[in-house]
């Protein structure tokens, strides 16, 4: 029988066999859009087991896990070990037929640990030993995995609070892959919860030695920022909204719904729309001055569950596909920075398939 992944998994045509073989597969990776732990990288962290290396932080695999009826001490509990979250994503793997984990589950077991066997609870006890025991060789840590597949380039996603230690200790050690931050300045516009607002913006006043008091000043601070990551080798924004706002405001009404927020006054739908409407469009215009290229992550509605995200927090599996209606919205934002000239280069992410001819 014809192995699953094979030289040719997902390739259909000749052309595609073609340009994949001939071209594509002796090319370097270079992903500009990635979550991954710089810390990790900095301490070519070994991991412990295979339930480790793929359970630990995975939400996608987590959600999969709630919706086979796994229960949770399986995912987030601290009284499980990792060979029995492991067992429970193994039972689990079968019933993702037809969802990228699937694919992505045997695609690494094969070109990482060259398993060609699939995973289920019958094999995972053996499947398990085995890759445990490879991620104790020298070649199958944080940077090792990297060298083995060519990685050339990694971009993370970084707060523009963050002090970039990691970036800047691999750059100083000289480390051959680049490790560069991309630019997530999400919190800086979520005026939905005054409190944590007014927490993030103590936490951007410190980092930037601005004290923010201000719309112009807390634009002041981003602006910073911005550079302290261009100098960290930043070229890339990314921003993960709900939605475009594309509102109309003036200077005045911007500056008084700051006074408002940071004071904790709870903001109107329309204040919260207008605020996001201004900073969407102020920190394009830093991408575009930088020559940035900026990425729009939209369409997700986050953490529904509101009862595990008091106990767990937020990327822990309970955000879901949302059924905004953005058209008109994306063309305003976008519209108006060319209309001024000052239009980065941009990359769209749309999750509900609706947006997928818009």
């Amino acid at each position: 029988m014809k192995e699953f992944i094979n030289d040719d998994f997902l390739l259909q045509s000749e052309t595609a066999r073609s340009l994949y073989h001939h071209h594509s597969s002796r090319m370097p990776i270079i992903d500009y859009h990635c979550h991954l732990n710089p810390e990790h990288i900095e301490s070519d962290r070994r991991f412990d087991n295979l339930g480790q290396l793929w359970l630990e932080g995975d939400h996608y695999k987590w959600r999969a896990m709630r919706t086979n009826g796994i229960d949770e001490k399986y995912c987030t509990g601290k009284e499980t070990t990792d060979r029995e979250k492991f067992e429970k994503w193994a039972e689990t793997v079968p019933y993702t037929m037809r969802n990228p984990l699937y694919a992505w589950t045997h695609l690494e077991l094969k070109r990482v640990f060259g398993i060609d066997k699939i995973l289920n609870s019958s094999t995972a006890a053996e499947i398990y030993e085995e890759c445990t025991a490879m991620l104790q060789q020298p070649g199958y840590s944080a940077r090792g995995l990297m060298k083995k597949f060519n990685v050339e380039v990694v971009c993370t996603t970084d707060d523009p609070a963050d002090d970039l230690a990691h970036h800047l200790a691999l750059r100083n050690e000289g480390f051959e892959i680049k490790i560069l931050p991309t630019w997530r300045p999400d919190k800086s516009m979520a005026v939905e919860d005054p409190e944590k607002f007014r927490n993030y913006i103590t936490n951007l006043s410190a980092a930037s030695g601005v004290t923010i008091s201000s719309f112009v000043t807390l634009l002041e601070a981003l602006r910073k920022r911005h550079q302290f990551f261009a100098d960290a080798g930043c070229r890339l924004s990314d921003h993960g909204i709900e939605q475009f706002y594309a509102d109309d405001y003036t200077e005045k009404e911007i500056n008084d719904i700051f006074k408002r927020v940071s004071s904790g006054r709870n903001l109107t739908p329309e204040e919260i729309s207008k605020f996001k409407s201004a900073m969407l469009y102020e920190l394009a215009i830093m991408d575009w001055e930088k020559g940035w290229t900026q990425q729009y992550h939209y369409g997700a509605i986050r953490n529904n569950n509101s009862r595990l995200f008091r106990k767990l927090g937020p990327d822990t599996g309970f955000d879901s596909m949302g059924d905004f209606t953005v058209a008109r919205s994306l063309s305003r934002f976008l519209d108006s920075l060319d209309n001024d000239g000052k239009l980065a280069k941009t990359i769209l992410y749309n999750l509900n398939p609706c947006d997928n001819e818009l």
